[in-house]
């Protein structure tokens, strides 16, 4: 039987000279200000935050400010196991779902790591070996993504199941492999349903509507066999990227950077951008949605699109700088050692990245193709 389930003031300061150098500090900060320009605006961030994120379709995972700030690591060792950069949206999903980024083991890791819960302690060595367990199963999985999803939270059993039974994930045999764990545990009265819908099925060995549970977090395409995707029409790069590059260059002369500037239509009427707004403006212009207007940063655009080899650089693609932080700075290559961006003392500007320039010594190698 076909079963269809919906998801569901200080005081005074002493002294003349305190005063002095309490403006010269001022003048001094904002003069590095002025200079570097690359200032981009940390999110302030509410209950839930959008990333965007490509590879496995753009789309957008919306998680919580706890899951946010372990982004970075899960792509360190997302690097350091193999596993394509694209996965880190879905994998924050995951963490939302998991733990909404609270505790020490905010992947829940502690099981695949060493056979019992409660064994790690330690926020990095969860996400450590919850990335190297989530591409274990991918693989196993045969990168049938939802079928890795639920073999997360059910274990790899769950994929020899499928694996027998059509080869390939259903909703329908999530409960019929619940059902089935179930009446081989019930016994042991350590097993309760996490779902009420699931009571009518005897489907209380884990939760079989992991799946969406996990995706509820994510709103995006998903490609067929899972795998990263290269984007759409070659990507921002070649005739593509002459494009995105000609749409940025009509706000040369008629913009200036402004901190957090370019997320609203009045700033952009304005011609207020930050480096990050920009790049996104630009994409706009040639039908390519890189992130909403009020939450893109340089962190939510290094999520996205397909990872290039510097030497491999192409008009139109995404370079990153190292400037007050990692990826601080974001502009559109344009060739020759140049970029398009929005920089601090000239607005929208050609600026060169060769070795010795300012910018040049502050490229960090990430080059994104949209």
């Amino acid at each position: 039987m076909h079963i269809v389930l919906q998801l569901i003031p200080k005081k005074y300061l002493i002294g003349g000279t305190l005063i002095l150098l309490g403006l010269s500090g001022l003048l001094i900060m904002s003069t590095i200000v002025a200079i570097t320009g690359e200032f981009e605006k940390d999110s302030q961030q509410s209950d839930v935050t959008e990333i965007e994120g490509g590879g496995i379709g753009i789309g957008t995972a919306n998680v919580s400010p706890q899951v946010m700030k372990y982004q970075p690591l899960l792509e360190k060792y997302a690097q350091k196991h193999g596993l394509d950069a694209s996965y880190v949206p879905i994998m924050m999903a995951l963490m939302m779902q998991e733990s909404g980024g609270r505790g020490n083991d905010p992947m829940q890791s502690s099981e695949s790591f060493c056979g019992s819960v409660g064994c790690i302690s330690s926020p990095e060595l969860s996400v450590d070996k919850g990335v190297l367990h989530f591409k274990s199963v991918l693989e196993k999985a045969h990168y049938d993504l939802k079928l890795c999803l639920q073999s997360y939270n059910f274990g790899g059993g769950f994929i020899n199941y499928v694996m027998k039974n059509g080869g390939k994930y259903t909703p329908e045999l999530a409960i019929s492999f619940s059902q089935l764990q179930y009446q081989k545990v019930k016994h042991t009265g350590n097993y309760h349903c996490v779902r009420p819908e699931m009571v009518p099925y005897s489907a209380c060995y884990g939760d079989a509507l992991y799946v969406n549970a996990v995706l509820k977090y994510y709103t995006g395409t998903i490609t067929a066999d899972g795998k990263p995707a290269a984007p759409a029409s070659g990507g921002s790069g070649g005739k593509s990227g002459v494009k995105v590059i000609d749409a940025g260059k009509t706000l040369i002369g008629k913009t200036r950077y402004v901190f957090g500037g370019g997320r609203s239509q009045s700033d952009i009427n304005a011609g207020r951008f930050d480096c990050s707004s920009f790049v996104r403006w630009a994409f706009e212009q040639v039908g390519m949605n890189v992130g909403p207007m009020s939450g893109v940063t340089t962190d939510t655009l290094k999520t996205q699109g397909q990872a290039i080899n510097p030497k491999d650089m192409k008009p139109g693609d995404v370079v990153f700088f190292d400037t007050y932080k990692i990826d601080g700075h974001v502009g559109i290559y344009v060739g020759n050692n140049q970029f398009l961006g929005c920089q601090g003392k000239t607005g929208v500007a050609i600026a060169s990245m060769a070795k010795g320039t300012y910018f040049g010594e502050r490229f960090n190698g990430r080059v994104k193709r949209f």
